[in-house]
């Protein structure tokens, strides 16, 4: 039984056989053909013979291994190693069909190689995952054919594998290398002018030519009686939130991802800057009531804790309770953080109904709000119109575009600031809003 489980015809002995049949047609009309018919066909029959005894009498044949990361990014392709060891004492043809999670909703996954006698290959292919959660491997499989291609044996590897999927942490260490090397500027970062002295005292040091002469210390200079000014360095140790929205609003698909993904992977991202920036992380989720929260703290295990709570979030499109947020902050939020909010506001209606919740975190928080600019109304915008539902169309999208312009207006003049970006690249735009408020010192 076994052995007809992993017996499989090639589509090559049928178009043989077809080949046959031809003949045997044709030998109506020209009876010479009909005994190179017979002939033929016994032929198919022994190779079909031989072509199973070689296949299957094998002792180990083929092995394979799938090597998966011991997590996936979200958002990012990961890549995925197929090892194959062919025992066979000639080269095989080989099919590999392997059964990746159903949320690629891939159904037709095939990889076709040639492999020389008794040697080793890898197949690489890379898997985009668009959701956080745990991601199962089915059964590997690999059809084996001999150079005769008349049947394959099927062998079955590495069923039933499991891989959690969590925040872009390819992000992570993207940007964590570039920050080291001090090489930003070509990702959108930028060095920001510092204004006035907003740092805390580090020492006082004897004057040498290029130091600011604002900061000349006389007390110092006249005790020493040398030129000494005193020294800053950067305010270090402040608190950093990111709050995410998870209500309903956030779950609308920009290129496979949702904007709550994007928002996960960005506060991820600017997390790890913020650390590595000396300063405090945090973060929390809202909608129905606050959820998954991180004390902002700089200890050693922050990230991994940010990441865990990061992992389990999860939209429930509930209307996000704005003043149970307020509330919530005014109570657990003590002293002055920044508090970088990612939501998303399509009309000023919307803005105006959360507009007092805002405004009362921006009273004792330096509070960015950030929402995203919707990539799809631009292609209505700038398309050409040739029938009247179309300048609808068009009229339309520009008035949603104009609104978003005015909600950041709206808020600026409150001194809320505020991040309008295109969520591919919300991370950068993230980024360099934190890098300008800690450069002008505002925080």
């Amino acid at each position: 039984m076994k052995f007809f489980k992993q017996l499989y015809i090639n589509n090559f002995f049928f178009y043989c056989l077809i080949g046959v049949a031809a003949f045997f047609c044709l030998s109506f009309a020209f009876p010479a053909l009909y005994n190179i018919a017979w002939n033929a066909l016994w032929a198919l029959l022994v190779f079909l013979f031989l072509d199973i005894l070689i296949v299957f009498f094998t002792k180990t044949g083929i092995e394979a291994s799938r090597i998966t990361p011991e997590k996936l990014s979200n958002g990012d392709e990961n890549p995925v190693r197929i090892e194959i060891r062919n025992y066979f004492t000639f080269p095989v043809l080989i099919k590999i069909i392997d059964e990746i999670p159903f949320q690629f909703q891939v159904r037709n996954f095939e990889i076709r190689r040639k492999i020389k006698a008794s040697s080793e290959e890898n197949v690489n292919y890379n898997l985009r995952p668009t959701e956080r959660g745990e991601y199962f491997f089915g059964n590997l499989n690999i059809y084996v054919s001999s150079p005769l291609r008349l049947i394959a044996k099927r062998f079955i590897f590495d069923g039933g594998q499991k891989v959690p999927t969590y925040p872009s942490f390819v992000q992570l260490r993207k940007y964590d290398l570039m920050a080291f090397s001090n090489n930003l500027h070509p990702y959108g970062l930028k060095k920001i002018r510092r204004i006035g002295h907003t740092m805390e005292f580090e020492q006082i040091k004897e004057y040498i030519q290029g130091d600011d002469i604002r900061t000349l210390n006389w007390k110092a200079t006249a005790k020493k009686n040398a030129l000494m000014v005193n020294q800053f360095q950067d305010e270090k140790s402040q608190s950093v939130y990111m709050i995410i929205d998870k209500g309903r609003v956030m779950k609308m698909p920009f290129n496979g991802l949702s904007l709550l993904d994007y928002a996960i992977n960005s506060s991820l991202v600017l997390s790890n800057i913020v650390l590595k920036k000396q300063d405090k992380a945090g973060m929390f989720s809202f909608s129905k009531k606050v959820e998954n929260r991180v004390i902002a703290e700089k200890r050693s295990n922050q990230m991994q804790k940010i990441l865990h709570s990061l992992y389990n979030i999860k939209t429930d499109f509930f209307e996000s309770d704005y003043s149970r947020l307020y509330v919530d902050i005014k109570k657990n939020i003590t002293h002055r953080s920044l508090i970088v909010l990612y939501t998303n506001f399509e009309t000023l209606d919307n803005l105006h109904r959360q507009m007092p919740y805002l405004k009362g975190i921006a009273k004792n928080h330096l509070l960015v709000v950030v929402f995203f600019n919707n990539t799809e109304l631009n292609e209505f915008i700038d398309k050409k119109t040739e029938t009247i539902q179309e300048v609808y169309d068009k009229v339309i999208a520009e008035k949603f575009a104009f609104e978003k312009r005015l909600i950041v207006n709206e808020l600026r003049k409150y001194g809320i600031h505020t991040v309008l970006t295109q969520p591919e690249n919300l991370t950068l735009d993230t980024i360099n809003k934190y890098l300008e408020i800690k450069a002008r010192g505002i925080l």
